[in-house]
Formats: C-alpha cells, structure tokens, sequence
C-alpha cells in the first residue's frame, strides 16, 4: 500500500507559539521575563524544548547554559503538557489533505520527535488522531529521527510498504531521516524556515496542502 508519514511540528501544526509560551513561562519562574519572540523564534521552536531553552540562556548570557537547560527540562515539559493546544492549529488545507490521501486508498500516519506521550493528547485535542494510522514519537522505540527506525514503524503501523512510501517534512531531521530510510522527502515551504528548504535537496517542496495530492502521485505513482 502507498504510504505517507508526516512529521508533525511545523509540518502538520504550527506547535511554535505553545512551545515558545511554555519555555517563555521557565525563564518567568526563574524571574528573567521572556527572552523568546513567539514570531522570530518560531523556527526555534521547532526544533525542540532544549533548543528553546538554550537560546534564552545564551541571550540572558547565563554562566552554565547546558546545566540550566538539562535543569529546566522537566518544568518545560509540565508547563508545555498544560497548555499544549491553546495557540496550536493545523496548517491550512492538512485535514483536507490527510482526509483525501486516506479516500484514495493511501496509508497514513505521523513519525515525530515529539514524545508520543504529548503528540497523542494534541493529536486528540486537535479533533485529528483518527486520521492516522499510526504515530511514533521520539520516546516510542529507543532511537529517534533522523535514525530511520521510527520511520520504518510508522510505515509499519500504518499497513503501509516502506518501498512505496514518503516523508513530509519541514526540517534537515527528516531530510536525513528519509535519506537515511531510501525513501523521498518532501519540505513544506510554508513555516518559518521556509527559505532553508531548497538548500536541503528534498525531492520535492511543498508550498500550500492543495498541492499534496498530485506531488505525492508522481513521487509514488499507483503500480
């Protein structure tokens, strides 16, 4: 069966400004304010809450950045679980998409370095989870993306074929993950690292969700 994965972040939702807000709220806590712009650190965001933390203690020019991110992990993800779908949404045209991929007989499902344990409640909160035949998050099997493990269980779990399959994506991860898988790629150009896709080579670029459908028959055109 033909196969799409998505990875979820900046790819199916716009995560950043809850993502942002719940790292923003540690540095609150700590009585340093908010270092990080729910705009201009967008990009940022997609790259995970360490990424986030990191760059507030870089701008607040802390003395022991690597211990104080590893410290505030935890309070993140607390912070982040309680309010994880206040400023989330799907990106326009995702649920059309997904919808009609799955009436034209495609498996679907997500591989995200989210841990599976907060992508299944946004996922269900979104209204969105049973478009989805499966989900593997970072924490799902001992290895995360780009290792192409996860990947090839999403396609697995889905009832997909991994020779038939292809990953969407917004990020150099899961350029290297469907590298790494022999699968093709394609990158959004809709987020805010828009600009950086081209430089990745993905086997194609994808600007709006109307545009699914046929790039992904020409990638794995029905036999």
């Amino acid at each position: 069966m033909r196969t799409v994965i998505f990875d979820l972040d900046g790819t199916l939702a716009d995560t950043s400004g809850d993502l942002i807000a719940a790292a923003n709220a540690c540095f609150q806590a700590l009585g340093q304010g908010a270092p990080l712009d729910p705009v201009a650190d967008a990009a940022t965001a997609f790259l995970g809450g360490r990424a986030m933390l990191r760059l507030g203690f870089e701008r607040l020019g802390h003395d022991a950045v690597e211990e104080a991110v590893t410290a505030q992990f935890p309070l993140f993800l607390d912070h982040y679980a309680r309010d994880i779908d206040r400023r989330t949404r799907m990106y326009p045209g995702a649920v059309d998409a997904v919808t009609r991929l799955r009436a034209d007989g495609y498996a679907v499902g997500i591989c995200t370095n989210k841990p599976e344990g907060l992508a299944e409640p946004l996922l269900q909160r979104l209204g969105v989870r049973d478009l989805f035949q499966s989900l593997v998050g970072a924490d799902t099997l001992p290895v995360r993306k780009p290792d192409p493990a996860p990947y090839r269980a999403a396609v697995d779990r889905a009832g997909g074929n991994i020779a038939r399959s292809v990953l969407i994506g917004d990020s150099a991860t899961d350029r290297d993950t469907a590298r790494a898988a022999g699968v093709p790629c394609v990158l959004v150009t809709f987020g805010p690292a828009a600009d950086q896709m081209p430089g990745l080579e993905p086997e194609a670029l994808l600007p709006h969700y109307d545009d699914l459908a046929a790039l992904v028959e020409r990638l794995i055109p029905a036999v």
